[in-house]
Formats: structure tokens, C-alpha cells, sequence
């Protein structure tokens, strides 16, 4: 099944350094199934939330709010129960981490207080109360709170270890520092994330060699993420060493195409203009710090681990704009949109990320179905910044998601007109052109484009390669046309993306297409499992097991089709499926093809 195209992901922050967890944050946000019945509808708006007149009506509300993961309400209902009932350890536990999910850094501090009163071995509550030192600067008392945690385990030590050496570093103690952060063992994700942060230590202790040293070092180990590339591009730019800077940022460039920082140094040392430090303070560092585990935890799906770890980052530094930008795609993520749009505008005017931010949040008031805002937003910036592409393509998206496909075509294609034929953003334009002709039944045209995004879509870039290979091989099969290559170019992409659900269910669909059912069932039972709730895969995995015979499980498939909000098109289908089933089995797809039929592997 063909992706929904997007905006080019200018929020990557690169590979994930360390898996993280929050010891007991799980249990604190669990809730019995009988309050899950009961969650909340995806939020629109921002919305004022009254508080019960009851502990009781104040508790369940937030348990719901908690089971939707609305940490704004969370935090509302779970204050005010509390103070119905302020003696109560599982409600103040439960009022803390709502408070600081929500970013009440002051609330959250002042519950973990009266936690560690409780219980000493609270060890989110010491972070949280080590965090609020580290603000204010009061390094020996950071120290002391980060040592008194009862969690123990490999995530809990990093982040105890990391903000130890940095507060040893606003101390002045840069010796002690690194004695500290070269406790950190493990494997090379673990050193990467030492040695990235000893050499911006070094660095800012003013141990220029030493800094080098680890820089280069975590640079060796991890060429793909961003910051550690950062880093060390501005540390060999200060050192006067900007051909070398430059190479660091074009070899980043190079495999993951015109991201805003990396632009913005490339752009500023032609000119011959400088770069400052990545971090410039201790609590800078210890923000960093924060902000690492907090990206690991969103890429593996932590959210909540990874919301927690990611304001205390803020409460750090509150212009950390990758730390800004992680926290609104988690909100996304957990379908908290206006909240994701109140993150992004906190991005500072002077980022390189403010621009992508703004594009964002256009995009984000299109999703809550507040489409003139949405338009006006991006017209707006149009006229500010007419050479911006990111502004036309998210343009496009918007006619897009509104089936206005002959215009979002029109806009892209202006994007393509004033693109370099050298350009690497060129690919995903002819690509999202050529999805608006397909939708706009202009075949001849979208086949074109997509063959055009193909071509220019280098090998290095597996994802969008697969992306590309995905939806035309997609279209053939749907179309009944070109069905071996259109089987090639499809286990390529799986072989490419293997987690995407939607690339598997559209191999699934093209083994459906040549008679092979079990085939069939085997992928769409797998992209099933990956998106589980989209109504094109269980529409597919239904029609699957009609063939094979599991007739009871094709209409289960049908009926979770139909209720996960299918299109109007596709809906009549399925309600005739599940009134009447599928008709006797048609002819083979591939009979009526020249071509030879692929062998039962698809060879």
C-alpha cells in the first residue's frame, strides 16, 4: 500500500545512543482496562479542563487523561485530587510524574519533595530535585541528589554518571569530570555517548587537546548522528580547521540531505563566519544530556520516558531546539497535536530549525481540520521566504489531504522548477508530484515522475528508495499491469524497509494478485502486526483469508477494516464483503499476462 507522502524529515536527530527507561514511570501511568474503555478522544483544540467537584470525579478523570496519554489534563485532574487527599503516596506519585510530563517543573519539584520525604529511593523524584539544583546552579547539591536514587541498572547510572561529570564541570573541576564520565563501559553506542560528551567537557574546561581527542573519537565510532557530527564540525571550525569542518558537514550532508543545522554551518563558514560552541555551560551539558536519552527513548517508542527526560532538558536550557522539535513529534505521535504546536512555537527565531518549525505547524492545524489556518499559515511564509521549498511542498500536502490533487500537483511542480537538477531534494519532489497524478487519474504523468524519483534516489538512501519503489510497484499491481517487474520492485523495497507495514501489505497484495493466498497471508498477517489499525491492511488480510478459506477470520478483518474509518469507496466494499463475502475465485492476474508467472517465492 502506497505511504501517505510527507515532508522531508527535517526532525531527524540521528541514530539513537543509549536505550533508556524511567524506573516505575510505567506503573505510575498504568490504568485498568475498565478506564481505557473510557479514554479520551484524539485532542483538536486546546481545551480549558474544569476540575470535579469530587476526589473521586478529579481521580478517574485523570486516570482517563492518563490512559490517553493527555499529560495536560493529567496534570490538571491529578493536582486537584491531590488536594482532596494529600496524604496519599500513590496519588502524590502519580500527581508528580503528571506534572512533570506536563512541564510544571516548579509543581513537579515541589511534589518531589514530598516524595523523597516518603521514599528517599524515588529515583525520577532525585532526578527531577538534581535538575532543579543544576538550574540554579548549585552543582554540589546536584551531586547529592543524583547519588541518592535507589534505581540501579544501566540507564539509571548513565544519566546519574553523565549530569555527575557535568555538574563537576560548573564546579570547574574538569579533571574530576572525566574521571567520572570514563566510569561509562559498554558497547559502542555507550562509548560514543562518553566520549561525545567528555570531549564537549574538555572543550568548555578549556583542555583543547583532550576535547579533540574524544570528539574525533566519538566521531570515528558515529559518522550518522547529527550532534556528534555537529560538535565536532564546530570544534575543528574554532580550531581554525574549516576545510576539515567542511568535510565533516558535506559527508553528513551527503547521506542525509539538507538538514537545517547542517545547511546553516555549511552556509556560514563559506562566508567565513564562525560557529559558536554546541554547549556553552554546564547546564547546557547537563541539557544535552537530557536530551540524548530523551531522543533515544522517542525513537524506540518510550514516549512518556521520553516527554519526562525532554522538559527536564528544557528546564535546562529552553532554547535546546532539537530537544524542542523531539518533543513535538512525540506529541504528535501520541496524537497531542495542539500540544505539539505549542512546543514548536517556543523554537527560537534565530534556529535553523524555525523555519522547519513554522512549516510544521502549518502542517500540524491542517491535521486538527483547521484548514484555513493551515493555508494561511503557509501562505504566509511563502511570501516571507518565496525560495523555500519545504513551504510549497507542505503547501502541496495540504491540497493533498484535502483531495485536491490537481493543485497539490501544480505546487510541487513549481518546486520542481525552480530545483537544480544537482539538487538532492529533487527525489522527493517528482515523488510527491507524481502521487498527486496518480490520485488525479493522470497515470502516464505520475508514472513518469515516480520513474523520474527512482532514478535520482540514491542507494544510500534506503528509506526513501523504498518509499519510491513501494508506491509504483503498488500502482502497477493495482492496476493489473507490469506485474513481475512490479513484484521486483516490491520485495526490493521490503528487503530495504523491512518494518514498514505498508510496504509489506503491498507485497502481500501482489502475491494475493498472482493466486499465491498463503503467500499472501503470511506478509499481510505480518503488516498487520506492524499497523495494526489501518483499514487498507485489514481490508486486504480479510480478502487473504476468504481464498484460504478462514472464512471467520475474513470477516473479523473486514469488520476491523470497517471500523478503523476506511474511505467512502472502500467502505461499500467492505460492508458488501461482509454481507455477501468475495465471489468465486477469479482468474489468476498473472494468466492474462505475456510475461511468465513469478516462481511461488517471486522470484
Amino acid at each position: 500500500m502506497p505511504p501517505k507522502p510527507t515532508l522531508p524529515a527535517f526532525l531527524s536527530s540521528g541514530v539513537a545512543l543509549a536505550a533508556v527507561t524511567i524506573a516505575g514511570l510505567v506503573s505510575v501511568w498504568a490504568v485498568p482496562a475498565e478506564a481505557r474503555r473510557l479514554q479520551a478522544p484524539t485532542q483538536t483544540a486546546s481545551t480549558p479542563f474544569a476540575p470535579a467537584d469530587s476526589l473521586e470525579g478529579n481521580y478517574l478523570s485523570a486516570y482517563i487523561a492518563g490512559a490517553s496519554r493527555d499529560t495536560a489534563a493529567a496534570a490538571v485532574f491529578y493536582r486537584e485530587a491531590l488536594k482532596d487527599d494529600p496524604r496519599n503516596p500513590e496519588l502524590l506519585e502519580r500527581a508528580f510524574v503528571s506534572l512533570l510530563a506536563d512541564g510544571d517543573l516548579a509543581g513537579a519539584a515541589r511534589s518531589a519533595e514530598r516524595v523523597v520525604a516518603r521514599d528517599p529511593s524515588n529515583g525520577l523524584a532525585q532526578l527531577a530535585l538534581g535538575v532543579r539544583s543544576l538550574k540554579a546552579r548549585q552543582f554540589s547539591g546536584a551531586r547529592s541528589y543524583l547519588t541518592r536514587g535507589g534505581a540501579r541498572g544501566r540507564a539509571a547510572d548513565l544519566t546519574a554518571t553523565l549530569l555527575t561529570a557535568w555538574s563537576y564541570a560548573g564546579s570547574k573541576d574538569t579533571k574530576r569530570a572525566l574521571e567520572t564520565i570514563d566510569q561509562i563501559k559498554g558497547d559502542r553506542g555507550f562509548s560514543a555517548f562518553r566520549d561525545y560528551h567528555a570531549g564537549l567537557i574538555a572543550e568548555l574546561g578549556g583542555n583543547d587537546a583532550e576535547a579533540e581527542r574524544r570528539l574525533k573519537s566519538a566521531y570515528d565510532t558515529e559518522k550518522t548522528t547529527l550532534r556528534i557530527v555537529d560538535a565536532y564540525g564546530r570544534f575543528l571550525a574554532r580550531k581554525g580547521k574549516v576545510d576539515d569542518a567542511l568535510d565533516v558537514y558535506r559527508a553528513y550532508d551527503a547521506l542525509a540531505p539538507r538538514h537545517p543545522y547542517v545547511k546553516s554551518a555549511i552556509t556560514l563558514l563559506r562566508e567565513g563566519k564562525p560557529l559558536p560552541r554546541l554547549v556553552a555551560s554546564a547546564t547546557d551539558g547537563a541539557s544535552e544530556v537530557l536530551y540524548g536519552l530523551g531522543s533515544a527513548g522517542s525513537q524506540q517508542g518510550d514516549d512518556l520516558a521520553s516527554i519526562v527526560y525532554l522538559r527536564l532538558a528544557l528546564q535546562l536550557n529552553p532554547d535546546h531546539a532539537l530537544a524542542i522539535v523531539t518533543l513535538a513529534e512525540v506529541f504528535e505521535r501520541m496524537k497531542r497535536t495542539e500540544q505539539a504546536i505549542d512546543v514548536l512555537r517556543r523554537m527560537p527565531v534565530a534556529s535553523p530549525l524555525r523555519p522547519s518549525a513554522e512549516v510544521q505547524i502549518g502542517l500540524s492545524l491542517e491535521q486538527l481540520g483547521r484548514g484555513d489556518e493551515a493555508v494561511k499559515q503557509l501562505e504566509a511564509l511563502e511570501k516571507q521566504r518565496p525560495d523555500d521549498n519545504d513551504v510549497l511542498v507542505a503547501l502541496g500536502n495540504v491540497y493533498r489531504s484535502r483531495k485536491q490533487y490537481a493543485e497539490a500537483a501544480t505546487i510541487y511542480g513549481r518546486a520542481i522548477d525552480r530545483t537544480a537538477a544537482t539538487d538532492g531534494g529533487l527525489w522527493p519532489l517528482y515523488y510527491y508530484r507524481g502521487t498527486a497524478l496518480e490520485r488525479a487519474k493522470d497515470w502516464p504523468a505520475a508514472q513518469a515522475d515516480l520513474k523520474k524519483a527512482l532514478d535520482l534516489v540514491p542507494e544510500t538512501q534506503p528509506i526513501g528508495r523504498s518509499q519510491v519503489l513501494n508506491y509504483l510497484g503498488y500502482s502497477w499491481v493495482d492496476q493489473n499491469i507490469n506485474l513481475d517487474e512490479a513484484f521486483a520492485l516490491l520485495k526490493r523495497a521490503v528487503e530495504l524497509n523491512p518494518r514498514d507495514g505498508m510496504i509489506i501489505d503491498s507485497l502481500g497484495w501482489a502475491y494475493y494478485r498472482f493466486g499465491h493466498y498463503e503467500d499472501a497471508v503470511r506478509e499481510l498477517e505480518k503488516a498487520a502486526e506492524l499497523k495494526a489499525g489501518d483499514p487498507v491492511i485489514n481490508d486486504h488480510l480479510g480478502d487473504a483469508y476468504w481464498r484460504v478459506g478462514r472464512k471467520l477470520e475474513a470477516k473479523f478483518q473486514w469488520q476491523h477494516a470497517k471500523d478503523s474509518g476506511p474511505e467512502p469507496d472502500d467502505l461499500k466494499s467492505i460492508e458488501g464483503k461482509l454481507a455477501s463475502g468475495l465471489p468465486d475465485e477469479p482468474k489468476p492476474a498473472e494468466a492474462e499476462q505475456k510475461a511468465g508467472e513469478p516462481t511461488k517465492s517471486g522470484g
